[in-house]
């Protein structure tokens, strides 16, 4: 057992300390060790910076676009929420993984955007006082600079390279105000804190930033506001040379002053326009306070037919307010009401996901855009009015029956605005009403264009977004029809014809690998095309990229000396002459028989007929033996090329001669080591033993020789002649 003890999380420690036997720690420091290096591998997280704009189409309709990137590059990637102001893309995975949906997502921003990525230069000791505290100083050039992002390197990392990133306008300006800054540190930039309220920042930068831009442009110093991360709203910092500083401190605090200056004055508006500043719980007059500096702004009470407006704050900011509600009056007496007729059918899709089409055109044109309700049970065309008492067909009794011709009250959208804004954003809707178009395609194409369970058409409709229709396959039509934006069509239509190209190539050399020929071969040369194991006619329909098909042997309606060859016309046809080169060699090719005597056959053959295929192989011969139980157990039959005969049967035969010598050896050998049977009848018999007989002593003599006369003297016996090795003469 052992124990893990962690660090505690306020010690910041990387240490964790393991008791318990040797071993047991040895193999629990092994586990943590790898599921650490498993948990970094597969945890490697990168921020990619991508302008809000451009989300929802690296998103894509339906998220798409979003899900093939997660799938092929096997990484999480999390997008911020749409009501957020964040822009950062948090890609999660591994290194390789994350970098390639990096990749990824850039290249959808760069098609869809004039991005470009510049690298610059700075000392990597000032890029801390660059980046300032929290980050402070460069966030007020990303946001001054419409956006850009500045990508400072990894603190330690030695490297003196920024890297800035945006649309090339943006990045050359804050370029040039990266170097200034970055100019001004290694020069000891002077640098002074200013406090103002927070209501007075927006009226001290300016519409536009005009007013700050001015301070900046007279002094020559860098003016940084905070921003909503910032904890301390009140600070202005100034930076620069010290004449510079404090020559934009001097203008600043005399702005400030003049804010502090609360005067009150009063203006006349029409009672008929109070309530467009005070409905929606006076938004437009909030946006009225915190672009002027908090200027305090009372219309008089509902009902009073009052026309006096009074303002309270800063001079500066009381004037500027007047102006601006001046301009919103303008505005409002110019206002006009302008009808745009499209079918209530293409409502829902002008209006696009959640209101988010309208919603932008409201915004980009300033009108107001209004829907009309929806017609739940459309009436059903009449037919044509009869005349009855001579009244003219299509009137009523009284002749005022509405034109047929005229819009119908649910197709009509009201927009309101300025006359320029209305019709501009007229135009607008009427580019968001979807248009169909007609794309004349191959009837016998359509089932390859639609793909496997309809992905072929599902993707080009994602990509395009747009509809696309396929006609139904008994109408056997060649119209498919596009349905979507006018902006969106040309490019759909261009994508669809460009596929109908790859699939008519497709057809086309279809048709070229489908060309056949024949060729006549004797079945009896069928096995040596085949080859050992398919060895052969494999390597002809590689090499040649065909296909080739033998006869069956099983179907008497084919002819079994054809043989089929499938693919381009100039493969099929090289493909036929290697067969026939084959077949001609065949041919040439003699069988002889020869007489092999059957003891050496599996000599030759050898341990899993290794040797005869070596022999075979050598000499390019085919050599068969007898069957078991055959006629001539010594007939061996050599096929080949004349010389190649031979050669081979020379060769076996000197291999019989050689081998054969071993047989006769080895038989004479057998039959000596062979008793025979005359001295198997002599032997004798085993089964009387003599034990503890006078001669066994302890000296191990051996038995007495019955035969002798120094053994047994009193024999009288003539002592027999030694006998030769091979037995007595007869």
């Amino acid at each position: 057992q052992v124990i893990i003890s962690f660090p505690d999380p306020a010690h910041k420690s990387d240490i964790v300390q393991l008791r318990g036997p040797k071993k047991e720690v040895e193999k629990c420091t092994e586990y943590m060790q790898k599921t650490v290096a498993d948990l970094v591998e597969n945890s490697f997280s990168i921020s990619v910076p991508v302008f809000k704009e451009f989300h929802k189409n690296i998103v894509g309709k339906g998220g798409a676009n979003i899900k093939k990137i997660r799938e092929e590059s096997n990484t999480k990637i999390d997008l911020p929420a749409e009501n957020s102001n964040s822009e950062t893309i948090v890609i999660t995975g591994k290194r390789a993984n994350c970098e390639a949906a990096r990749h990824r997502i850039l290249a959808i921003q760069k098609e869809l955007a004039n991005i470009t990525e510049v690298e610059v230069s700075i000392p990597s000791k000032l890029h801390n006082s660059l980046i300032g505290a929290k980050g402070r100083f460069i966030r007020s050039i990303m946001e001054e600079c419409g956006g850009v992002h500045i990508h400072f390197p990894t603190e330690g990392s030695g490297s003196d390279t920024v890297t800035i990133r945006g649309p090339a306008q943006d990045v050359e300006k804050a370029k040039k105000q990266l170097l200034h800054l970055a100019e001004e540190k290694q020069t000891k930039s002077y640098t002074v804190d200013l406090r103002a309220k927070p209501e007075y920042h927006k009226f001290l930068i300016g519409k536009g930033g005009g007013n700050i831009r001015k301070v900046r442009d007279n002094t020559g110093a860098r003016i940084i506001f905070p921003t909503t991360e910032d904890k301390d709203q009140e600070l202005i910092t100034i930076m620069g040379t010290e004449e510079a500083v404090k020559e934009a401190q001097k203008e600043l605090e005399a702005l400030i002053k003049n804010l502090d200056n609360v005067v009150e004055d009063s203006m006349v508006v029409d009672p008929k326009h109070h309530r467009h500043f005070v409905i929606r719980r006076g938004q437009v007059l909030r946006e009225i306070a915190d672009e002027y500096g908090g200027v305090m702004v009372s219309f008089p009470r509902s009902g009073t037919q009052s026309d006096k407006v009074t303002l309270k704050g800063a001079k500066d900011c009381v004037e500027a307010a007047k102006k601006r509600i001046q301009e919103i009056i303008e505005d409002l007496e110019a206002q006009v009401t302008m009808e745009c007729t499209i079918p209530q059918k293409f409502h829902r899709s002008i209006m696009g996901p959640k209101g988010s089409r309208i919603q932008q055109i409201t915004r980009d044109y300033g009108v107001q855009i209004k829907f009309p309700d929806r017609e739940e049970n459309p009436a059903p065309v009449a037919d044509p009015a009869v005349q009855e008492n001579g009244e003219e067909g299509g009137e009523g009794k009284d002749g005022k029956d509405a034109d047929p011709s005229s819009p119908k009250k649910c197709d009509i959208i009201v927009i309101s605005g300025r006359r320029e804004k209305c019709e501009a954003a007229k135009e607008a809707l009427q580019a968001l009403v979807p248009v169909t178009i007609e794309v004349e395609v191959p009837f016998d194409l359509h089932r390859y264009i639609i793909g496997q369970k309809g992905s072929g058409i599902r993707k080009m409709m994602d990509e395009f977004e747009v509809n696309i229709q396929v006609p139904a396959p008994e109408l056997q039509s060649d119209i498919i029809t596009i349905t979507g934006l006018a902006t969106n069509l040309d490019r759909a239509k261009a994508g669809l014809l460009e596929r109908v190209k790859e699939l008519q190539a497709e057809q086309e050399d279809r048709a070229l690998r489908s060309f056949k020929l024949t060729v006549t071969v004797d079945p009896k040369y069928h096995p040596k095309i085949i080859g050992r194991k398919g060895a052969v006619i494999t390597q002809i329909r590689t090499e040649h990229e065909v296909n080739i098909q033998f006869p069956d042997k099983d179907d008497e309606s084919q002819a079994q000396d054809q043989i089929t060859i499938t693919g381009y016309e100039k493969n099929a046809e090289a493909a036929r002459d290697a067969i026939m080169k084959i077949v001609g060699e065949l041919e040439q090719m003699v069988s002889e028989d020869v007489t092999l005597d059957h003891r050496v056959h599996a000599r030759i053959i050898g341990a899993r007929g290794k040797a005869i295929r070596k022999i075979m192989d050598e000499f390019k011969v085919d050599i068969r033996f007898p069957q078991s139980g055959a006629p001539d157990p010594n007939c061996v039959t050599v096929t080949g090329l004349p010389e190649n005969v031979e050669e081979a049967i020379d060769h076996i035969l000197n291999l019989e001669e050689e081998y054969l010598a071993d047989v006769v050896d080895n038989e004479a050998m057998q039959v000596y080591m062979k008793p025979s049977s005359h001295e198997e009848s002599k032997a004798p018999s085993k089964g009387f033993v003599v034990r503890d007989a006078p001669w066994a002593t302890v000296n191990n003599e051996k038995a007495p020789d019955m035969s002798s006369s120094e053994d047994f003297p009193s024999f009288g016996a003539q002592v027999a002649p030694k006998t030769l090795p091979w037995g007595p003469k007869r």
